[in-house]
């Protein structure tokens, strides 16, 4: 059996339904919170206790908000990459795809920037990428390492969590973020001590971030180029799909107005104008802090607009969307109720206190980068994962006097590491470029490979 289909088979056979695992990861917060915290409820009482905990971060309101903000940078980010200039733009590129190294090299650095301004796009660009690169292919004769060219489309989810959609950075950049996460964890002289907010400029545009982006964009291609000159050929191509026209519809009266290039064009252009002049406007006020889940959703709903030039077309699109945020949407839920028996039972004071005991100001951001690389394969997203292990991470650093931008990073470094091992985010791309798991995956357990040595040495380094 090979490397791929071994792990392929055990991802099969261990890890059921991400929806699945979530429940089964509330029933073992459960058990943990039954064996050990201590209660002054007994029997049922306790049991109760415990779900009214649950209940807690189920429902917890500004948690569901952040949810909803997740979904729509996800919905939004795909259908910005179903505008008519991002296909001409992905088939402008396919042209100086003409042999495996230089494909694998230009999908991998071309995904990885788009990744970094948003996931969403990031992860459908990358797979619409790769399927016209096959294409291209098999309409000039070429031969090509298909499955390769597929891993390199999926390269962006390795770095999305380090760009201006990370869940965890963006989210602590908000104004009380962290105080409303931490209000029932940490006493309230030890919530002063919690910065709050964490701008961008401490987390995605620090130092360090930016010496890992700028070698994860050097890099990646490099790699993948090196990869491309010694992979076999692959006997698998893509047969060509026929672009899915609009239906014809005959418009009359007021559905003039949903079809009409000039108002959506307009609107548009007025909703990217406005983000352009706050964003100028406040960057000599707070530098980098003007960019929340509000700013780049707002940001992302104009150029949806102004790109496809009418609701009626922005709406098909949205259609074809919004599938993908259906995780988001019941998944979430589900971790906030075990972020809420986490903080609610002590738990958290229990797992913190373990970091604060095996952990130094230097090992810290590398404990936290290895646990949270281990549950993103149980917790297969950013946003969740951070409502799980974020408000650890937090007080440990917090008791430490750990640097907690950097251990934020870290967190974010380790989750999308892991994506390269875990295959549910890159679903999408195997429905749209026709391949198995087990095809892409010894190329991108490789590129997880290469992610270790950089996001460790800076982490080491900073």
């Amino acid at each position: 059996m090979s490397f791929s289909s071994a792990i392929e088979k055990t991802f099969k056979t261990l890890l059921p339904a991400p929806f699945t695992i979530a429940v089964l990861l509330t029933i073992f917060t459960m058990i943990l919170a039954f064996t050990l915290t201590s209660s002054q409820s007994t029997g049922i009482e306790r049991v109760i206790e415990v779900f009214g905990f649950w209940e807690s971060g189920f429902g917890n309101a500004p948690l569901l908000v952040f949810a909803i903000q997740m979904m729509l940078m996800l919905v939004l980010g795909h259908t910005l990459a179903l505008t008519t200039p991002v296909d001409t733009f992905i088939s402008f590129a396919t042209r100086f795809c003409n042999n495996t190294a230089n494909a694998a090299a230009i999908v991998t650095f071309l995904t990885v920037l788009v990744a970094l301004f948003n996931w969403g796009l990031g992860l459908i660009f990358g797979a619409i990428l790769a399927r016209k690169v096959g294409e291209h292919a098999v309409r000039n004769k070429l031969e090509l390492n298909y499955p390769l060219i597929g891993a390199a489309g999926y390269s962006g989810l390795m770095v999305w969590h380090g760009g201006i959609s990370g869940s965890a950075p963006i989210k602590v950049a908000e104004e009380g973020h962290i105080s409303t996460l931490m209000s029932n964890i940490v006493s309230p002289e030890q919530l002063q001590h919690l910065p709050d907010p964490v701008s961008f400029s401490e987390t995605v545009f620090s130092s360090m971030n930016m010496a890992a982006t700028i070698l994860v964009i050097i890099l990646l291609p490099a790699f993948m180029f090196f990869m491309g000159k010694r992979s076999p050929m692959s006997a698998f191509l893509p047969l060509t799909k026929p672009d899915l026209a609009l239906e014809s519809v005959d418009v009359s009266g007021a559905e003039k107005l949903d079809h009409s290039r000039f108002f959506g064009l307009g609107i548009g252009l007025i909703i990217t104008l406005y983000c352009s002049y706050s964003a100028i406007n406040n960057f000599s006020v707070s530098r980098f802090g003007f960019i929340t889940p509000d700013f780049i959703n707002l940001l992302l709903l104009g150029l949806c607009l102004l790109l496809h030039r009418s609701f009626f077309k922005f709406l098909k699109a949205i259609d074809e969307a919004i599938g993908g945020a259906s995780g988001i949407l019941i998944q979430f839920p589900l971790y906030f109720g075990i972020m809420g028996i986490m903080t609610s039972s002590g738990l958290v004071q229990l797992f913190s206190g373990f970091f604060v005991n095996i952990s130094n100001e230097t090992t810290f951001p590398i404990f936290t980068f290895i646990s949270a690389g281990i549950i993103n394969i149980f917790v297969p997203s950013g946003g969740g994962q951070w409502g799980v292990q974020g408000p650890i991470i937090l007080q440990a650093a917090s008791e430490l006097g750990v640097n907690i931008p950097k251990s934020i990073m870290a967190l974010a470094y380790g989750d999308q590491l892991t994506n390269m091992l875990q295959p549910f985010w890159a679903l999408p791309l195997l429905g749209i470029t026709g391949l198995k798991a087990k095809e892409i995956l010894p190329y991108t357990v490789a590129l997880m490979g290469v992610g270790v040595m950089i996001f460790v040495s800076v982490l080491l380094l900073f």
